[in-house]
């Protein structure tokens, strides 16, 4: 759809900045659509999944301990393959 509208200078500038965006349609695109994800995002968390406290409380494990789980974890080591001359 072709419309004429009066958008920031600026502030386009720096979202086709921060996205990458090749085009000022492709900015405001991609714009237009994290602010629609956002929303949803925030829809969404508001409504709590359509559960109550107490279900919530019931979908995490009791047991889990985030700290215990990463100090279980073994560090992975990452080492250069040697590469022929």
């Amino acid at each position: 759809m072709k419309m004429t509208m009066y958008i920031d200078d600026d502030l386009l500038a720096r979202v086709m900045e921060a996205t990458g965006a090749t085009s000022k349609t492709k900015a405001i695109d991609l714009a237009l659509r994290e602010m629609d994800r956002k929303a949803k995002l925030i829809k969404l968390t508001g409504e709590g999944l359509g559960l109550e406290a107490e279900e919530l409380k019931d979908a995490v494990e009791q047991a889990y301990d985030l700290e215990v789980m990463r100090n279980l974890e073994k560090p992975t080591h990452y080492a250069r393959k040697s590469r022929p001359r």
